[in-house]
C-alpha cells in the first residue's frame, strides 16, 4: 500500500498536532452520553426512558448548536467560540451532579447548544490548514481518530460509573472535555489557509449561494450512514442477545471498529478519490444481510467486516466533500451542519433499528437501516449525476474553445 498520501499530510506544519489532539479530546466526548445514562439511573434512581430523555437532550442541543457555532466562528473567530463553550461545559459539569432530574433535562438540552464543537472545528482546519490534494488521508487520520475514541471513550466511561461512581464519572467527563478545550485555544489552529484571509470585513454569503442541492445531498449522505452504523449498533446487541452471546458483545463490536479503521487507512492512501454516495450505498447495501449470520457471534463478527470496511471512509469522504464545496467564509457554519448531520443520523438510527427489531427479528433491523441507507443513495443520485454532468461539460469547455481558435 502507498504511504506517501499520509507522509505528505503529516508534513504539513500543525496537522500532527492537531491531529493528536483530536484522538485524545475525542475519548471524554464518546464517554459522556454513558456517563450520563448511569447517573441518572444509579445516583438518581430513574429508568432507562429517563435517561434516554437526558441523552436526547444533550443530542438534540448539539445538534442545534453545531451550525450556530461554526457561523460564529466565521464572523468572530476560532478564540471566542473555544472560550464561550469550554466555560458552557466547565459549568454543566461541575454543576450536573447537583441537578434534581427536572433540572438537569432543560440543562442538558442547554449544555448541548454550548457544546465544545470538536469534531466540525477539527474538520474546518484539516480544511484551512492541508491543501486540497492532501486533503483525503488526513480526513481518513482523523476518521480513524473517531473510531479510535469510541473504542475506548464508552468503556472507560462505564469502568468508571461502576467501579468508583457515576458523580465522580461526571467530574473526570468533565474535565477532560475542558481540557479538550483549553487545549485547542493553546494550539490556536487556523480556520483558514493563508491565501482565504480577508484584509477587511468579508462579504456575507447567503446560504441560497452555498447550500447548493450538490451539498445538501452530501449532508442527507452523512446522515444516512450514521443512521445505519446507529441501527447496526443496536442490531448487533439484540442478535447476540437472542443468540444467548452477549457476552461477547464488546468482541464483536471492536472486531466491526477494526475493520473500520483498517477501511480508512486504506482509503487515505488511495490515489483517486470516490464519492461519498458510492461509499455510502455500498456501506447501505452490505448492511443489509448482516442478520442473516446468526448462530455464532464469529459469524456475526465477519458479516459485520464488509460494511465495516466503508465506516470510517464514508465519514471521511463527506467531510471532505464538504471542504471543497463550502467556500471559506462559510466553511464553520457548513462543517457545524455536517456535524448535525452527523449526530441526526446516529439520534435516528437507534431507535428506528430498536423499534423494528421490536416488532421483528434483529435480522430485520440490519435489513430495515440498510434499505434506508440504499433508499437515501437512490434519493441523492440524480444530484451527484447533475454534478458529475456539469463537471464534465466545464473539462470540455476550454478544448471546445481552442478548437474553435
Amino acid at each position: 500500500m502507498n504511504l506517501t498520501p499520509y507522509r505528505d499530510a503529516l508534513a504539513v506544519p500543525g496537522i500532527r498536532s492537531l491531529l493528536l489532539v483530536a484522538v485524545l479530546a475525542r475519548i471524554p466526548h464518546t464517554a459522556a452520553g454513558i456517563a450520563l445514562t448511569f447517573y441518572v439511573l444509579l445516583d438518581l434512581d430513574r429508568g432507562y426512558g429517563a435517561a434516554g430523555l437526558v441523552g436526547a437532550a444533550l443530542t438534540v442541543g448539539a445538534a442545534l448548536g453545531a451550525p450556530l457555532l461554526g457561523r460564529l466562528v466565521d464572523r468572530r473567530g476560532l478564540t471566542l467560540v473555544l472560550v464561550l463553550t469550554t466555560a458552557g461545559e466547565a459549568l454543566f459539569w461541575t454543576t450536573a451532579p447537583h441537578l434534581t432530574y427536572g433540572l438537569l433535562l432543560p440543562a442538558a438540552f442547554l449544555a448541548g447548544l454550548l457544546a465544545l464543537p470538536l469534531s466540525s472545528v477539527i474538520r474546518q482546519c484539516i480544511a484551512a490548514m492541508v491543501p486540497p490534494e492532501h486533503r483525503r488521508p488526513a480526513y481518513a487520520l482523523d476518521s480513524m481518530s473517531v473510531e479510535l475514541s469510541f473504542m475506548v471513550g464508552p468503556a472507560l466511561g462505564v469502568a468508571l460509573a461502576t467501579a468508583i461512581a457515576p458523580r465522580i464519572t461526571l467530574w473526570a467527563v468533565g474535565g477532560g472535555i475542558v481540557a479538550a478545550g483549553l487545549a485547542l485555544l493553546v494550539l490556536n489552529p487556523p480556520v483558514r489557509a493563508a491565501g482565504e484571509q480577508t484584509a477587511g470585513p468579508a462579504r456575507r454569503i447567503p446560504r441560497r449561494e452555498w447550500l447548493t442541492p450538490r451539498l445538501l445531498a452530501v449532508l442527507a449522505v452523512s446522515s444516512a450512514c450514521t443512521l445505519v452504523l446507529g441501527g447496526t449498533d443496536v442490531a448487533v446487541v439484540a442478535a447476540l442477545r437472542d443468540d444467548g452471546q452477549v457476552g461477547w458483545t464488546g468482541v464483536v463490536l471492536g472486531l466491526w471498529a477494526a475493520s473500520s479503521l483498517v477501511g480508512g487507512f486504506a482509503y487515505g492512501a488511495v490515489s483517486r478519490p470516490v464519492s461519498p454516495l458510492a461509499l455510502m450505498a455500498g456501506l447501505a447495501v452490505c448492511t443489509v444481510p448482516i442478520g442473516l449470520a446468526g448462530g455464532q457471534w464469529w459469524l456475526l463478527a465477519l458479516a459485520l467486516i464488509p460494511a465495516g470496511l466503508l465506516c470510517a471512509p464514508t465519514l471521511a469522504a463527506t467531510a471532505d466533500a464538504v471542504s471543497r464545496l463550502a467556500p471559506a467564509p462559510v466553511r464553520g457554519e457548513a462543517m457545524g451542519l455536517h456535524a448535525s448531520a452527523i449526530t441526526v443520523g446516529v439520534a435516528i438510527g437507534a431507535p428506528l433499528a430498536g423499534a423494528i427489531i421490536d416488532r421483528t427479528t434483529p435480522a430485520w433491523g440490519f435489513a430495515a437501516i440498510g434499505l434506508i441507507g440504499a433508499l437515501v443513495a437512490l434519493v441523492v443520485l440524480p444530484a451527484e449525476l447533475r454534478h458529475r454532468r456539469r463537471t464534465t461539460d466545464d473539462a470540455k469547455t476550454p478544448e471546445l474553445v481552442d478548437s474553435a481558435h
